[in-house]
Order: structure tokens, then sequence, then C-alpha cells
């Protein structure tokens, strides 16, 4: 890997893409730093040394690096794209214009994207709404006894919902100059960065926390475990062997050729993960207004909202495993793959090309999808439950989702790069 990168850096055309790259991503940081005007910073580092942040938004704060607790210009981070993307990847079975759109090619394809913005710029309104009065109401930091939002007039706020939505417009921009200039897809690197940006400061507490270096180097040996199961698994795939029968187009011969259906184990990545801790953490959502002293409100905080009580492990476990194989099914029709074999005179040997192809298909992906849900629920529970069980806590950034993006993302990139390193110092077999 890593000679991979010092031969990229020695090709002038990839080293301007990863310059690029990096300098985008330096930008990306300085503006999680920059704080919204109305804000007082000050205050705000006063609250995070004094309380403990809101957990319902650590999700949302582990995706903008912080940025959420330092009610930055960057505070929403990239999930209101990460959110629209799914929406609009779940419509596409309700709505058949998005569906129909999606077959255009690629001008469907910009379509769907420029929905994508509008929808992620709606979310980014509604989502900046509910931080500026989860922090003005107190809620977003615990214990905290000073105000982080002193001035709290409706033109202030106004300001404050539009800076951090144009903050949202700013960094889909820049994820997009990634995709196009750079190296790599530009919104799973900034992801990317926001975590990787979180992970200096957590291994910090941890070695200076109650357990000290012996509890540090059991979640570093932990750690390095899980990161070792999922680039296991995420370079493990099922290939399906597919036979293309020769045809005659006027005097030439096309086909006869054998390739395969690489269905990794993991087909839905980190979204079930995604899935499941936005559900649970409605019930919380909900249980925050009011009275706090109800006895169903008390059971919520107890059974629900909190990461380390049995049922919310066993629900976590249920959601990431339906999710598994809700989202497989969306992002894979067989259907749609045996009709393209059967149209281009491909076909797996031993099945019957149509719909027996496509039987056989939705037969491997629903037995492969069984022990990739598993695996995902795994990586997702190991580090929480070890931070449980060595008393660190589990509001730190270093997740089974987190490592699993990370990993994801890098191993992504260094694919990218290789193969656009074999492209320009290909030398065949003359060598």
């Amino acid at each position: 890997m890593l000679s991979a990168f010092v031969r990229a850096f020695r090709t002038p055309d990839l080293r301007r893409k990863l310059l690029f790259t990096i300098g985008i991503m330096v930008v990306f940081r300085i503006g999680s730093f920059l704080p919204t005007p109305g804000v007082s910073y000050p205050n705000v580092q006063i609250c995070i040394e004094q309380g403990e942040s809101n957990s319902l938004l650590g999700l949302v704060n582990l995706f903008s690096g912080g940025a959420l607790l330092q009610l930055s210009v960057f505070s929403l981070g990239i999930m209101p794209y990460i959110t629209a993307s799914i929406i609009i990847q779940l419509l596409r079975v309700v709505i058949p214009r998005f569906e129909a759109l999606h077959k255009e090619g690629q001008s469907g394809t910009a379509k769907l994207t420029q929905y994508t913005r509008y929808l992620t710029i709606g979310l980014a309104v509604l989502q900046s709404t509910t931080v500026i009065i989860t922090a003005r109401n107190g809620q977003l930091f615990a214990g905290c006894s000073v105000d982080v939002i002193p001035d709290d007039s409706i033109v202030t706020t106004l300001l404050m919902i539009i800076t951090m939505t144009a903050g949202t417009g700013l960094i889909m921009w820049l994820g997009e100059l990634i995709t196009e200039r750079g190296v790599g897809n530009g919104m799973s690197l900034l992801i990317f960065t926001s975590i990787a940006a979180s992970f200096p400061g957590a291994m910090w507490s941890i070695a200076g926390g109650s357990g000290g270096i012996g509890a540090f180097l059991i979640i570093m040996a932990i750690i390095v475990l899980v990161i070792a199961l999922v680039v296991f698994v995420e370079q493990s795939q099922r290939r399906i062997p597919v036979q293309y029968a020769k045809r005659m187009v006027g005097r030439r011969t096309y086909g006869g050729s054998s390739t395969y259906i690489p269905i990794k184990i993991n087909m839905a990545g980190v979204i079930p993960v995604i899935f499941a801790s936005s559900l649970l953490q409605v019930p919380a959502l909900l249980a925050g207004f009011g009275d706090q002293t109800a006895g169903w409100k008390q059971w919520v905080a107890a059974n629900l909202a909190d990461p380390g009580a049995p049922l919310h492990i066993a629900l976590y476990v249920l959601l990431i495993i339906f999710f598994c194989y809700f989202y497989t099914a969306i992002t894979f029709n067989p259907d749609e793959v045996a009709d393209n074999m059967k149209r281009y005179g491909g076909f797996i040997p031993g099945i019957r090309a149509g719909r027996p192809t496509a039987e056989y298909l939705d037969y491997v992906i629903t037995r492969i999808t069984a022990p990739g849900s598993i695996y995902l629920a795994l990586v997702a529970l190991i580090p929480t439950i070890a931070f449980i069980a060595l008393g660190v806590g589990t509001n730190i950034p270093f997740g089974g989702s987190s490592i699993l993006i990370v990993v994801g993302v890098g191993l992504e990139t260094v694919k990218q790069i290789q193969s656009q390193l074999e492209q320009r110092h290909y030398e065949g077999f003359l060598r």
C-alpha cells in the first residue's frame, strides 16, 4: 500500500490529483473549527469540558469530525447528503419515475443526483434548526452552566440556519470536486477524514482514563483484530461463473468468453448500521421532551437509550440483520441481472436463462447475506462491548461502524490508485 502511494507521487498526473484531494481535506477540516455566527466559542469549549454531549447526536458528531459539538460552519457534516442519498435510493422502489431515471443511464443518473442535492439542502435546514434548538435549550451539553448561544433573536437564529445549511452545500460541492478532479469517491473520503480526525483524541482519552495503559493496549489489540476481520470479509466474494455464447454479427464473431458475477459477503456496507442506530435513537429522542420523571421515559432511558442495555444490544443486532436483507434486496435485483445476461447471450453453467437464473441468483444472495449480516452485527458490537467491559465508556468514537467505514474507504481508495498506476505504467508480458 505504501509503495503504491510512493509510485503515485512519482507520477505527475496522479501527484496533482493526490495533492488536490489532500488540499480539499484540509479545507474541510478548517471549516470544522470555524464557529457559526451567534455562537460563543469560549462558552462552547467550557461546555465540552464541563458536561457530556447528547449521545443521541453522537452519529452526526462522528461523521462531522467533532464539528457538531463545536457548533461550527460544518456542524452538520456529510450526514444530510448521506440521508438524502439513502432516501432517493429507497424511493426508487416506491416511485416508478425514479426507477426509470435510474435505467436511463448518465442523463437519468444526473437527474437523480440533482434531486439528491435539493433534498440535501432541505434536510440541512431541518437538521440545523434542530441542532440550534437543542443547543439553546441546554440539551446539547448536559450539565453546562453557560449559554453557548447568548443571543436568541430571530435574526441570529436565521443567520445560523443559513450558515449551517450553506456549510452543508459547500461540503457537498467539495466532495463532488474530489470525485471529479481528485482520487477516490469524494463523499466517502470526507467521511473518512471526519472519523479519522476523531481517533487521536479517542486514543488519548482511553490512555488517560481510569483503565490506564492496560485498557489502552487491550482496546488497540481488539481494534487490530476487528480491522483484520473487516479487511478479510470486505475482500471476500462469491464468484458466480457466467458463459457467453458466440454470436455472428456480419463477418465478426462476438462472445464465447467466460466471466463471473462477483457477489460480496457484505453487499449492504455500513448502511444497515446507520439505519439501526437512527431507529434506536427515535424512542430516546421522543422521551427527551417534557417531564423526565414519567415511568415510561425512565424505562426508555434505561433500556433503549443506554448502549450497554441488553434490550438495546438485542434490538441493535436484529435491526442490523433486517436492514442487511432489506438494503441488499434494493441494491441487487436478480431479475434485472438475469434479463441483462439473457439479452447478451449469457448464462450460468447448469442453470437455464431467464427466470431460473433469477431464482438461482436470489437463492445465492439470500444465503450469502446471512453470514454477512452476522459479521456486520459482530463488527458493530465488539468495540462497544469491549468498552463496557473495560469501563472505558460507550461514547468513544471507536465503534465498529467507524472502523468499517475507515477500512472500507481506505481499501477502495488504494484500489483506485493502483488501477490508475497500472494504466500509466503497464508494461505487459514483454518485461
